[in-house]
């Protein structure tokens, strides 16, 4: 649904795991209630398979993430989709400013938008972007069969998409800077078992190589920098991890030293009628249904906010 008014008892800034069980809350709740984000599911749409998420054996993240924007239109729940540029205190709510100049208040806000992809920040990486170089395997894969690609990285993510393109690429070459693996065990094995998979640990990335488009990669030992390599590839899949992109709420809320929002065990933030939920608060573990859960207690901690301030 669109936005049919321009003030709301809940704004929810995001539409991944939390942010849109949030709404499902809040609705319930009978709160008039507004989701603002850029696309539906955030980084969960990116995710190929999803075998950790109760009640599903496995499931994509896009599917997934679909069931639960369903079940929020279908309680009423409105959509608006950009992103959040400036928020702003009011005497009782807050103002979002959306990039296409929209306006929306509300007497409470979620912030709920996630994590951002973490770039390797060396030359050829902005270049090259969009032409060979991304950070998407669920989403650009199927440009690359037939192919060689690397993938960099360590952890689920990496071993996710190395296993997904497994499937449609010539060879896939996995890069990882340590020869530590974050990822889950069984994906390791799992990936050290395929025939076109080569695993290359203490490997640090240099440059990206190419003219209009990715022709290859320089790599070197992470132990030995001298020991250095081109490799010849079309594709470069970079799952490197996340931040959060949270410099713009420096004024508003309480970050810690890496930017994660600083929440209280009911999702509250430092301002009142402010919370946040998911992966860019400062939340230990990182997994969906934890971020569901959380979207949850903060909507009915929004709720008793409101309504106190109706007494």
């Amino acid at each position: 649904m669109t936005p049919k008014k321009e003030k709301y008892d809940f704004i929810i800034i995001g539409a991944g795991p939390a942010g849109l069980s949030a709404a499902i809350y809040a609705a319930r709740r009978n709160l008039s209630t507004l989701v603002i984000a850029k696309q539906v599911g955030g980084l969960m749409i990116l995710t190929h398979q999803v075998e950790n998420y109760p009640g599903f054996n496995e499931i994509s993240g896009y599917d997934l993430m679909q069931k639960f924007q369903d079940q929020a239109k279908r309680l009423g729940v409105e959509f608006e989709f950009g992103e959040a540029q400036k928020i702003a205190r009011q005497k009782i709510g807050f103002e979002i400013l959306l990039d296409s100049g929209k306006k929306f208040s509300g007497g409470a806000v979620l912030l709920a938008f996630g994590l951002s992809h973490r770039q390797l920040n060396i030359p050829g990486e902005k270049e090259l972007s969009g032409k060979g170089v991304t950070y998407c395997a669920t989403c650009d894969g199927p440009l690359y069969r037939d192919k060689t690609v690397a993938v960099i990285g360590g952890g689920n993510s990496a071993l996710d998409a190395v296993l997904y393109l497994s499937g449609l690429a010539k060879k896939v070459y996995l890069l990882h800077r340590t020869d530590q693996f974050r990822a889950e065990s069984g994906m390791l094995l799992r990936a050290r078992a395929l025939a076109n998979v080569e695993i290359r640990a203490n490997t640090q990335v240099a440059e990206i190589v190419g003219d209009k488009k990715v022709s290859g990669i320089k790599i070197y030992n992470s132990q030995n920098p001298e020991v250095k390599e081109e490799l010849d590839l079309e594709g470069i899949f970079i799952e490197i991890g996340y931040e959060p992109r949270t410099a713009w709420l420096k004024d508003l809320v309480g970050l810690n030293s890496i930017g994660e929002i600083i929440v209280d065990n009911n999702g509250n933030t430092s301002v009142p009628g402010s919370l946040a939920a998911g992966d860019c608060t400062d939340v230990v573990f990182k997994q969906i249904v934890i971020a569901a859960g959380a979207g949850a207690k903060a909507a009915l901690s929004a709720y008793k906010y409101l309504t106190s301030l109706v007494r």
